[in-house]
């Protein structure tokens, strides 16, 4: 069966895609050419319905067991197979899948502060027009409202950010040795050492990656009449889209103008850090329990400040449960 070997299995927006294409360099590793197939996260079909946007990026899916094997038929004999799925990490079920199919996969956790994490992934849609809500912590609080309504995880900000409860049911899961965990933080700050420990995660050779790709930096376009009147539009173009397929080239159209001279995404401020840091409290203090790490730079004023965490060989740092691969 060419199924994977390995998965970079989250979370969503934190380096992910940038992680995925590094390794695709390594000649003992075969990535997937489609980076995010999501085939783990249903059974059988996905949805047809959700919030804007949610129908359209549902077709994506690679949902059929023969096309998603056939995503690495072309993988060179003796080579490891791999995915990314940012969303595996957050998705119990998926776990369970993965589990199921590939009882010994090896799975990379990439871990962003979760205030910083969900903020990106709100600016992702902002910036796309697609969430109507204006402003962050606002957006924030339809959260509940939007998960009732059965809209797609990755409009789940804050819950996709509370890492804690999403390991402590993987490790009900695989093994820890079948998990990596690392910050992104380390990853931005010493790729070459990262990748490198990957890598002998994996059981690959080390020293051939160095570096990760750039990522593009998300446009942040200001709250304008203009702009929530090309966010409607885009939003209305989307829904029929899904409907009339040769609608996608004006959502593309209405997107690149929506995004046109916008300025950089910036981080959270300080305040908007204080309005969701007490969401996350309670799962930190889990995630350092886990993993047997310190994350209380997540509580501060600027997230991920304390850099690289865990610089010692894998495996010298203890846990609850047995050994935790984290850094």
């Amino acid at each position: 069966m060419a199924l994977p070997d390995f998965f970079v299995a989250g979370a969503p927006k934190a380096g992910t895609t940038a992680v995925h294409a590094a390794l695709a360099r390594h000649p003992q590793l075969y990535l997937s050419a489609v980076k995010e197939p999501k085939f783990f996260l249903t059974e059988g079909p996905p949805p047809d319905r959700g919030g804007p946007g949610d129908v359209q990026t549902y077709r994506e899916h690679v949902w059929r067991r023969d096309n998603y094997e056939a995503l690495f038929d072309a993988a060179p004999p003796g080579t490891l197979r791999g995915e990314s799925t940012p969303f595996y990490l957050y998705n119990r079920a998926a776990q369970r899948r993965i589990r199921a199919l590939v009882p010994g996969a090896r799975l990379i956790v990439i871990l962003r502060d979760p205030v910083e994490r969900a903020h990106s992934n709100w600016t992702h849609l902002w910036s796309a027009g697609l969430d109507p809500v204006g402003d962050f912590v606002a957006a924030c609080a339809e959260e509940e409202r939007r998960i009732a309504a059965g809209w797609a995880d990755i409009w789940h900000y804050t819950a996709l950010g509370r890492y804690g409860e999403q390991l402590e049911h993987l490790y009900t899961v695989f093994p820890r040795e079948q998990v990596l965990v690392f910050r992104y933080r380390a990853l931005i700050e010493r790729p070459a050492f990262v990748l490198d420990r990957i890598c002998g995660f994996l059981g690959v050779r080390g020293g051939v990656l160095t570096d990760v790709p750039r990522e593009n930096v998300t446009a942040h376009p200001q709250r304008s009449l203009q702009h929530l009147a090309l966010s409607r539009a885009l939003r209305v173009s989307t829904a029929v889209s899904t409907v009339l397929p040769g609608a996608a080239a004006v959502t593309g159209t209405l997107e690149r103008v929506l995004q046109r001279g916008s300025p950089p995404r910036q981080a959270p401020t300080w305040e908007q850090r204080q309005a969701l840091i007490p969401r996350f409290e309670t799962d930190i203090r889990l995630l350092g329990a886990i993993t047997g790490e310190n994350f209380g730079d997540w509580l501060q004023p600027r997230g991920d400040s304390g850099g690289l965490v865990g610089a010692r060989p894998a495996g010298q740092r203890q846990a609850r449960n047995g050994q935790a691969r984290s850094f």
